[in-house]
């Protein structure tokens, strides 16, 4: 793993003795440099810094910045989020329950759709230009100040997540907000989200991602994720492979944070489709709620529902549960944009920001799940850092003969893996060549997808063919806004009607255990409870494949 960890530090111990201490600082925008007056010339000047995927590991600046501005981080408790896959969508059900309690919140994700202003969320809704445009300018001087020192001392100034952070952080504080629903950019050790000292952290499904970053296998990510527990606080972990779970396990318990894993103490009992969505029975740990409506598709979003409200059982107290009809009406509010969103009908066409396999794997099922489809073509764009051929490989593992044709393209980004390499990595996944076509250009590709899903004539049996626009969240923004879709802060569109059909989710009957068990505060690990000799290992040699097992459940993993 990279060493990283070091250089993780708390509030007191990054607080360094520094000469600047009575700094001066400046009274705004010097005049060669005015002041933005539009959400878009603030997100000029922050696109100027080092960009989103060169987050630097360090932690000084950003405890350098609050302390300046008065410690913003601390004006309101905090629900902290990482993991792998499932964060965003997590956040959102998070935060829309915690608005049906009437709290006010504060909601900082990452990265953002259609404009930055999504990244920074008030009440549901992103900040408004006019709060986002002055607020920037009020801490301006401060982040000039910080730039300098860090200048002066032979570093780089603060990066455009950093910068964005400190903005999130202000934001809150004016508004005021009654809580802050919190997700980590980049591992959590040292991102920069983490110099707030969350009441409850969350983890959900961790696998391999940004390796080159935060480490080659799952102990080491979890490792760098493990970060944002804090002393006192309180874990919530999705269920996650045992060497990972090992991890968080050992941080909380060093740290005196009281804990809670995912298929042991909570979960999900069972969920039927819906229309719309799906009905989903939650075992909490502190209550049970059957039948809950979940506008949203796929086994993965089910099991962010789990975290969901166990998290929010945690921050509430851990002793009681939830009260259900306020539940339910969060939870029926909740929308996840470019998470298999349908964005047009006839063909049906359909956006998902899966980026990495397992996020891949999980769409996939969720897809066939939810549509009843006679034919799939596929739009796929891919950003440099990520592992293109092990998702090419999982699209033609998961879909089969469903997809035909595949359509290998670019999005606007400077990262975006161009369409013509991509086109060959495809053939190397084993995509065979006459089904593949490549263009730079999105519009085309959306054509020529369209072109061929409108080629299959609807059948008794399903709804003809349609469109799957995947790989990076660039591709996803980008296709949304040629198609028409509507803003990534648009109120949800209500609950769906259930529509029963079998059981798909049985988390952990293979292990002979019931949710609830929990894990013995005296028991030192997971031994007892992930003994994989007795179990079914996939053909890597990695984790147990039984159904709802610890980083191998029935829906192979968690995306959104």
């Amino acid at each position: 793993m990279k060493d990283r960890k070091n250089q993780s530090k708390n509030k007191n111990q990054s607080k360094k003795s520094n000469q600047n201490e009575d700094h001066q600082l400046p009274d705004g925008p010097s005049e060669t440099s005015p002041a933005p007056e539009t959400v878009e010339a603030v997100y000029r000047d922050l696109l100027a810094r080092a960009p989103e995927n060169k987050m630097e590991p360090r932690m000084e600046p950003m405890f350098r910045a609050m302390e300046l501005l008065g410690e913003p981080q601390r004006a309101a408790p905090v629900i902290h989020l990482t993991g792998t896959n499932g964060k965003t969508s997590t956040a959102r059900m998070i935060e829309s329950v915690l608005r049906a309690y009437g709290l006010r919140t504060g909601r900082y994700t990452s990265p953002h759709l259609s404009s930055v202003t999504e990244r920074i969320s008030i009440d549901g809704a992103p900040v408004d230009g006019s709060t986002f445009v002055r607020i920037w300018n009020e801490i301006l001087p401060v982040v000039q100040v910080v730039d300098a020192e860090l200048e002066a001392a032979g570093e780089n100034r603060l990066t455009y997540f950093e910068a964005v952070t400190v903005l999130g952080f202000a934001i809150f504080a004016d508004e005021p907000v009654d809580v802050v629903v919190l997700e980590v950019g980049l591992g959590g050790i040292t991102d920069a989200t983490n110099v707030a000292d969350a009441a409850v952290s969350v983890v959900s499904p961790i696998s391999l991602d940004h390796s080159d970053l935060l480490g080659d296998t799952v102990a080491e990510i979890a490792a760098e994720k493990a970060g944002i527990i804090k002393p006192g606080g309180f874990l919530v972990s999705a269920a996650q492979e045992p060497d990972a779970a090992q991890v968080l396990l050992d941080v909380a318990r060093a740290v005196d944070a009281g804990f809670r894993f995912g298929g042991v103490d909570f979960g999900v009992e069972s969920r039927s489709v819906a229309v719309g969505g799906q009905q989903v029975s939650v075992q909490g740990i502190a209550g049970r709620y059957p039948e809950l409506t979940l506008p949203l598709h796929g086994g993965h979003q089910a099991e962010n529902l789990a975290l969901a409200v166990a998290a929010l059982e945690a921050f509430f107290g851990g002793e009681k549960p939830l009260e259900f009809d306020l539940l339910q009406q969060g939870i029926a509010e909740v929308t996840a944009p470019g998470r298999l969103e349908v964005v047009r009908n006839a063909p049906t066409i359909v956006v998902d920001a899966a980026h990495n396999p397992a996020g891949i794997k999980a769409t996939a099922g969720a897809l066939q799940e939810a549509f009843g489809l006679e034919k799939l073509v596929l739009v796929v764009g891919i950003l440099q850092e990520k592992d293109a051929l092990s998702m090419l490989t999982e699209l033609y593992r998961e879909f089969g003969d469903l997809v035909e044709d595949l359509c290998l393209t670019q999005s606007d980004s400077p990262r975006a893996i161009p369409a013509g390499e991509l086109a060959q990595t495809a053939l190397d996944a084993g995509w065979p060549e006459e089904d593949l076509f490549a263009t730079e250009s999105v519009p085309d590709a959306i054509e020529w997808a369209v072109g061929r899903a409108e080629a299959t004539t609807a059948g008794e049996a399903g709804l003809g063919g349609g469109v799957l626009i995947t790989g990076s969240i660039t591709l996803v923004a980008e296709a949304r806004e040629l198609l028409g879709a509507p803003s990534a802060g648009a109120p949800g569109s209500g609950t769906p009607e259930a529509v029963a059909v079998p059981t798909a989710v049985d988390v952990f009957n293979d292990f002979g255990l019931e949710l609830g068990d929990g894990l013995d505060e005296d028991e030192e690990d997971f031994d007892d409870i992930f003994d994989e000799s007795d179990h079914d290992v996939d053909v890597d040699g990695g984790a147990p494949r039984a159904q709802g097992s610890r980083g191998s459940r029935a829906d192979g993993g968690n995306n959104a």
